[in-house]
This record gives structure tokens, sequence and C-alpha cells, in this order.
């Protein structure tokens, strides 16, 4: 089972990013997802999950500006971001729930995974 992340890049504030987050060897089918980010000074910060039913959830931090969706085949989850800003600078990383749906923006601890990806970093700036 690999989960690779993947969208990441430098854009200017204000821009947008899709990152995708695609799994093999696994379908996320009946699987609660999220996406964390770990930035400069090593904050790390849930920003989004969603649950196998489809339901979501966002950090204040990210609320009205990030998306999350999976596709129909349930090997891929997006986090579409917008209007992005310097402080959304981070390695973005994408893993599958071990106990469920997460509606907390605490940084997830390793032994909430049943799986996870190595990452892909996000830079905004002028």
């Amino acid at each position: 089972v690999q989960l690779v992340e993947s969208g990441g890049g430098a854009v200017q504030p204000g821009g947008s990013l899709k990152l995708s987050c695609t799994a093999s060897g696994f379908t996320f089918d009946g699987s609660d997802m999220a996406w964390y980010r770990q930035s400069p000074g090593n904050k790390c910060e849930l920003v989004s999950s969603i649950s196998s039913g489809g339901s979501t959830f966002f950090s204040d931090s990210v609320k009205g500006r990030f998306t999350i969706s999976q596709a129909n085949t349930k090997t891929t989850v997006y986090l579409e971001m917008s209007s992005l800003q310097p402080e959304d600078t981070a390695v973005y990383y994408c893993a599958v729930m071990k106990y469920g749906f997460v509606v907390t923006s605490d940084c997830p601890g390793k032994a909430e995974f049943a799986y996870w990806g190595q990452g892909t970093q996000v830079t905004v700036s002028s």
C-alpha cells in the first residue's frame, strides 16, 4: 500500500493549487481520509478531512478557501486550495485515518494513521 501526494509547487499569494493523493494497492472506499500540513518551524495542523460517507471538515485557517473531494475511482483524494497565503506554505500530507473521521485541526500523531504519504511541498511567496 502506498499513498503518493502530488500537485504541490510555488505560487504567488492569491493563487491556487490542487493537490492529489493517489493510492496504490488500496482504495479509499470505506476509509476516512485527511490532509494535514507541516510548516516551517514545525507547526503541524490537520487542514481537512473527508469521511467515507462524504462528510467534510476544514480547519478555521482554511475554511472557505480549501475544498476536499474524492475521485469516483476511490483511489484519489484531492485538496483544492485557493486564495493561498504565505502562511499556507508547508509540506502537505495525506493519510488514511485509523480511528475514523477527524473533525479537529489538532496535529494527528502517526499512531492515528493507517497509511500516510511522503508529502508535497507548497510554497506561497511573492
